[in-house]
């Protein structure tokens, strides 16, 4: 198939070169001020790129949202990396990819380092802070996905069927189960739902690429299920995390069950560090994926390192940028049809229920020992909820209350 022509607009300057380096220095800015998660990372990259540099109009923003919401993977990073590519071929999207990751990534090995020094009163103050700061941010994440993914009762009742399923078993191959379950019901309880009008995007590269790019998602997806028990750590470790990326639907906080299942119960990271990474992530700007670069430090107890580190965030983003460009020129002809849409929102549902169980468990169970942990966590949700608070804010004020209960 020919290649087509770019429908993005906007700016334009004057070479290809210049192009990247516009992505690049845009995603940097981003990456660094861009703080409250993946809802929020969309509304920054609409205000950037449709209102301000109008490199892209609200159909095809949509269309873009549509689809990184429909596959699995970091949905803000795989939008932006989408963008890039439109924008600048290849090397753009690399250029967003990084700019947009690296900030959060490095802030993330530093505190992994850090997290040696957290074995004292005042470190496992600071420590339980953090999960304070989970319990608010998750319920937060919770009670939007609920509203603007379970509006009606067909999708609710899908929504609270994942959740009595996984209740039952938490394990991976349920939560795998229940997704297939929503994307099989989606166009029978999800007739009301129907795909936005309005032309497609164009591309420069067509449905060949595109193959090939599903093709090699789906086989490393097949390798990392292979027995690698005997092998080297790392390459445990990037299969564990590739499997993470390449399984886990809605993105941001819907990774927290999966990487539960992944790291912590075959006792490579302890709860506590996972759940204290978990609320570090939620005070660093950018794609809060790069959780992977914390875990993959601290791996088995701190032996991970930096080349751990590396090694966990190129293998949770990889698969997610592999399907989303790949799919690119298949989402063209199929966005426009009804059933996809349908699919899609019983897909997104059923993450509804899986992200209400894991604000169960781990995070509520392991953040909440008392009133005064309920108190502060409540204050924070009202806060980020009701008066529109930055995360960062909440970081700030649960580290403090724990640390004066401390004192």
């Amino acid at each position: 198939m020919a290649p087509e022509t770019t429908a993005i607009s906007g700016d334009t300057p004057t070479s290809k070169r210049e192009r990247v380096l516009a992505v690049a220095w845009t995603f940097l800015r981003l990456g660094l001020t861009s703080f409250g998660g993946p809802i929020a990372h969309i509304s920054y990259f609409r205000r950037e790129f449709v209102e301000r540099r109008h490199w892209l109009d609200d159909v095809h923003f949509g269309r873009l949202v549509a689809l990184c919401q429909f596959l699995p993977g970091p949905a803000s990073s795989q939008l932006g990396f989408s963008i890039g590519l439109l924008r600048a071929g290849w090397w753009g999207g690399l250029a967003a990819f990084m700019a947009f990751t690296l900030p959060s990534a490095l802030l993330m090995v530093g505190f992994g380092y850090a997290s040696h020094d957290l074995a004292g009163p005042w470190g496992q103050a600071i420590v339980h802070g953090l999960k304070l700061v989970a319990v608010a941010v998750v319920a937060q994440g919770l009670l939007g996905m609920a509203r603007s993914l379970t509006p009606d009762w067909p999708r609710r009742i899908l929504a609270i069927g994942a959740l009595a399923l996984v209740a039952l078993s938490p394990a991976l191959p349920i939560q795998l189960a229940a997704v297939a379950m929503g994307a099989v019901l989606g166009p029978w309880l999800c007739r009301r739902v129907h795909a936005p009008e309005g032309d497609t995007f164009a591309l420069t590269y067509g449905r060949r690429i595109g193959a090939a790019l599903v093709v090699a998602y789906a086989g490393l997806l097949a390798a990392t299920f292979a027995d690698l028990a005997n092998g080297s750590v790392r390459m445990q470790l990037a299969a564990a995390f590739y499997r993470s990326g390449a399984l886990v639907f809605g993105g941001g906080h819907v990774v927290l069950p999966l990487l539960q299942q992944t790291v912590v119960s075959p006792g490579w990271i302890d709860p506590n560090t996972f759940l204290a990474g978990y609320g570090a992530a939620q005070a660093v700007p950018g794609p809060m994926f790069t959780l992977a670069a914390f875990l993959g430090e601290r791996w088995q107890h701190g032996q991970g390192g930096v080349i751990g580190a590396g090694v966990a965030l190129l293998a949770i983003f990889l698969p997610g940028l592999l399907l989303v460009s790949g799919a690119l020129p298949f989402w063209r002809a199929l966005g426009v049809h009804d059933q996809a849409a349908r699919t899609l929102a019983g897909v997104n549902a059923i993450v509804v229920g899986l992200l209400a169980y894991a604000f169960y468990n781990p995070v509520w169970k392991s953040g909440i020992h008392d009133n005064v942990d309920i108190a502060i966590a409540f204050i924070g949700f009202l806060l980020l909820v009701v008066a529109r608070c930055p995360t960062l804010l909440i970081v700030v004020g649960c580290l403090a209350a724990s640390l004066l209960r401390m004192a």
